[in-house]
């Protein structure tokens, strides 16, 4: 076992379709209630992208391929691929992550999917990753990739958020460089919430699928509520296990849903949410497991080799996760 390697986040690569569309200008939001409609326009999104005939597998691949240029590898030469599950996949029985694994040409990959979580589901891929570098001594290299696509042909998901398409891959070693060290998580779940959130898709065409939300009270009070408990006994464990006190973290990230959640959760944890994430939410929307690597990579040139950072992620499903990183110095031409 090999439990002491440093886990260092090595390169990040976020990939967007061309096709930007106005929030006000979706037509499916002509079609809300009036009291939706302006919810959703006043969540703090200005746009979406939107992935016009591309599966989760297509945007995958494209940040993928990014991902191994800026790191100068090939596919061969990656030992593990993860494939962060989207909420719909394009068969049954088919699999996702060794159709990824094929079109990549990651043939020396050990391969599988990671999901179920919701957003959450990439801190599960992170910890799976970490686990196999710090356990298998033949593993020097874990790609992690994240795909988002609105799942209806409502993006309006009430009462949250709404939804854009995007996707990210993020390389994680043990080489000692890269922009960060992953230096601890922690996750949590409770399956009381488990199907809060859900798409009843069982003799209903594909273009009738809603997201449904089984009770928003529930949801809205219940569940922040739980979540806010959560959060703050998951941040007091991890930063009391690492020795660190709040004051010494720099940066807080979390997940992007709207600027009021952000409010809540800053009032609600006593802690400052970096504006990156506000960007990422007004220029991209929601993006499910894609929204902490694409706030992770974008706060990374305002930290200075040393600084602590903290990303909080959350599901409806329900799930919590805190990852701690520790700010690595550049290595000359990384990330340009």
């Amino acid at each position: 076992m090999m439990a002491d390697r440093p886990v260092t986040v090595d390169s990040v690569a976020l990939w967007f379709p061309d096709d930007e569309v106005t929030v006000a200008g979706l037509p499916e939001l002509d079609e809300l209630p009036i009291a939706q409609r302006e919810h959703a326009l006043s969540l703090g999104i200005d746009t979406v992208r939107i992935g016009i005939g591309l599966s989760e597998v297509d945007l995958a691949h494209a940040a993928a391929d990014e991902a191994l240029r800026k790191a100068g590898l090939d596919a061969t030469q990656i030992d593990a691929l993860l494939l962060v599950q989207g909420r719909v996949p394009q068969y049954l029985l088919a699999s996702e992550a060794t159709r990824l694994q094929h079109r990549l040409g990651a043939t020396q990959a050990f391969t599988t999917g990671v999901g179920d979580l919701g957003c959450v589901s990439v801190s599960a891929a992170f910890a799976l990753a970490s686990a196999l570098l710090r356990g298998d001594p033949r593993c020097q290299n874990v790609l992690v990739v994240a795909a988002a696509k609105s799942p209806t042909r409502s993006r309006y998901r009430s009462p949250m958020t709404l939804l854009g398409d995007g996707a990210a891959a993020v390389l994680l070693t043990t080489s000692g460089t890269g922009r960060y060290e992953l230096v601890d998580q922690m996750i949590r779940s409770d399956g009381k919430y488990a199907d809060l959130f859900h798409i009843d898709y069982r003799d209903v065409r594909e273009a009738d699928w809603v997201e449904e939300c089984a009770d928003e009270p529930t949801y809205s009070f219940r569940l922040a509520v739980e979540s806010r408990k959560r959060f703050t006994e998951i941040n007091a464990d991890l930063l009391a296990r690492n020795g660190l006190q709040q004051d010494a973290i720099g940066v807080f990230l979390m997940q992007n849903l709207s600027l009021g959640a952000f409010t809540f959760w800053q009032e609600a944890l006593d802690v400052t949410i970096d504006p990156v994430c506000r960007d990422n939410l007004a220029r991209f929307g929601h993006l499910g497991s894609v929204d902490v690597a694409a706030n992770l990579e974008r706060a990374a040139s305002a930290q200075v080799p040393g600084d602590y950072c903290v990303i909080m992620n959350s599901s409806p499903v329900a799930a919590w996760s805190s990852a701690l990183l520790r700010r690595l110095p550049d290595r000359p031409g990384h990330g340009k």
